[in-house]
């Protein structure tokens, strides 16, 4: 097994190749992903040896994050064109000012330097994070969790095969082959050879590296989303929203784990939302979802009594916290009390309420009459994504390929002095 240390170090010693090579990006990417597609079988057959050997203690809905299908190796390759065809945000200028003086002042986005990411369960990540780091210009050292050991690997040896085919040195994208905790502690201290750590995956995850890394860290991922039916609400437009958010795909952070119902129809709309997730589910042979309920809804429809933790809980899985509100007030209040600063939605018909909420609730991403699910980087047009900010210095909610870089100023004249 490969020193830690060794890698970041020969990470950092290929960066700046990029520089030099900034024509050379865009031909490893597609390069990258016709790797992809042409290594499939091999990375189908890694993620097969992962999924047996994490049956033994994961549930079906952590399984699903882990499993690789041809489909959702085919979108990998797509996510990657997709960021091949993003304009390049390096060199470019973002501000100019020319000074009474002559003095020409360029603020010039540049790339970050060397990103880390420590990651838990998700094989798509790999690629997603390497491809945004070469396009914006970043070396990426990549360190994955032990369940998905074989798949990480198998991604990145073909990662590596479509740098070589496009002429570029195959250290752009380290891979950490310890996932002991011992690796993860040697990155978040690796000051000088990692210039930002962000960590992907759950809330102990998220908090270790925050509380621990001297490196920069970038706080993202867990999602306690929320989602606020008002009593103007259009109930079957919030049905669909519901269901769609919480079971979806139920193991990702812009999955919905809170439902906030405007008391004024509570006793109608709740009825409504257990035959939608519980009563219908089952008919159809779907897994129904466990309704965790305050006080309140409890005297309404019957289901589970939430626990005192229910309510800032990112359950990851088919359960959803449900309460009352007396107004939507009370549900920004409850959002601003109990949310990690992710994704939340209003379903309304009153815009002026809409306009309370988007404007009152403080999260990365806030939305009106649509589904929490939305907040991902290729949905909103930036490729994929390298994790979701939920803090608010220099990135915030997806992040692109704008977010992988910083600035510096650049400065012309003809031999002023001060």
């Amino acid at each position: 097994m490969r020193n830690t240390t060794d890698i970041l170090k020969e990470t950092k010693a290929a960066q700046p190749v990029l520089a030099s090579s900034k024509d050379k990006k865009n031909e490893a990417l597609k390069a990258i992903a016709e790797r992809l597609i042409s290594e499939k079988d091999k990375i189908l057959a890694a993620n097969a040896e992962d999924v047996a050997a994490a049956r033994e203690h994961l549930g079906d809905v952590m399984i699903d994050r882990l499993t690789l299908t041809g489909k959702r190796i085919e979108d990998m390759a797509k996510g990657v064109l997709d960021v091949a065809a993003l304009p390049d945000p390096e060199g470019r200028v973002l501000a100019r000012v020319e000074r009474p003086n002559g003095i020409v002042i360029e603020k010039t986005s540049v790339p970050l330097g060397v990103v880390a990411i420590i990651y838990e369960s998700r094989p798509n990540v790999t690629s997603d994070a390497a491809v945004l780091a070469l396009k914006s210009g970043n070396a990426v050292v990549l360190r994955g969790g032990r369940e998905a050991y074989r798949s990480n690997k198998a991604v990145v040896d073909a990662i590596h095969l479509g740098l070589e085919d496009a002429g570029l040195p195959k250290e752009l994208v380290g891979f950490i082959e310890d996932t002991d905790h011992r690796s993860a502690d040697e990155i978040m201290k690796a000051v000088g050879l990692v210039d930002i750590l962000i960590p992907r995956g759950g809330a102990g995850l998220i908090r270790r590296c925050v509380e621990n890394a001297i490196v920069p860290c970038i706080q993202t991922g867990t999602g306690i989303c929320h989602i606020f039916v008002d009593e103007t609400a259009d109930q079957e437009k919030a049905l669909n929203i519901i269901e769609n958010a919480k079971t979806s795909r139920p193991s990702v952070c812009n999955a919905e784990e809170v439902l906030l119902v405007h008391e004024n129809i509570a006793k109608e709309f709740l009825p409504k939302l257990k035959e939608r997730l519980v009563d219908d589910r089952i008919a159809k042979d779907l897994q129904p979802v466990e309704l965790r309920l305050d006080e309140k809804v409890a005297e309404i429809i019957p289901g589970t009594p939430a626990g005192p933790l229910d309510f800032d809980t990112e359950f990851l899985d088919y359960i959803l916290a449900v309460g009352v509100v007396g107004n939507a007030d009370e549900a920004i209040a409850h959002i601003a009390l109990h949310s990690t600063g992710h994704s939340e939605a209003i379903i309304t018909e009153d815009s002026g309420n809409a306009e309370k909420f988007t404007s009152q609730v403080d999260s990365a991403a806030v939305y009106v009459n649509v589904s929490t699910r939305f907040t991902d980087g290729g949905e909103f047009g930036l490729g994929c994504e390298m994790g979701i900010s939920t803090q608010k210095m220099h990135a915030r909610g997806p992040m692109g390929l704008e977010e992988l870089n910083t600035y510096k100023y650049i400065i012309h004249g003809d031999g002023q002095i001060r």
